[in-house]
């Protein structure tokens, strides 16, 4: 049976310490993003590579080791090289994993977008009038 989300849904990243923030569900993005700023590629002092940034809400940095690069056509239509991390989402006590890419949405109305792919591997369906009280929340 499907589950119903809203078009804004509360949200958590747990390993990335972030919770309960709103997001913005998309049907027409085909990806997620979450906002993320200083975002580099590190050598451990054992000599993998790492991602290491500031995730929104975050003041300490994260690092991660497992990550990749992928060309994605950004909202304004533009194809950018973005990086992707597999993660975990937190959605109504729930959790999922999830495919994420990095980006800079400090000028978007909200910190993380929810595309249709997420959507249709774990059978949500998007009512539009559902999760509005969330709109007009602060990231």
């Amino acid at each position: 049976m499907p589950k119903t989300i809203g078009a804004f849904a509360k949200v958590s990243f747990p390993d990335l310490g972030i919770y309960d923030t709103i997001a913005k569900v998309d049907t027409g993005a085909l990806s997620g993003a979450l906002h993320a700023t200083n975002i580099i590629v590190v050598k451990l002092p054992t000599g993998e590579k790492a991602l290491k940034f500031t995730p929104y809400g975050r003041k300490k940095p994260v690092r991660l080791t497992a990550y990749r690069r992928k060309k994605v056509r950004s909202s304004n239509g533009e194809l950018e090289w973005r990086y992707i991390i597999r993660t975990t989402i937190v959605i109504r006590d729930v959790s999922y994993p999830i495919n994420i890419t990095l980006a800079d949405r400090s000028q978007m109305m909200k910190a993380v977008i929810i595309g249709r792919r997420f959507l249709r591997r774990h059978g949500f369906l998007v009512d539009p009038k559902k999760g509005t009280k969330y709109r007009y929340e602060v990231k």
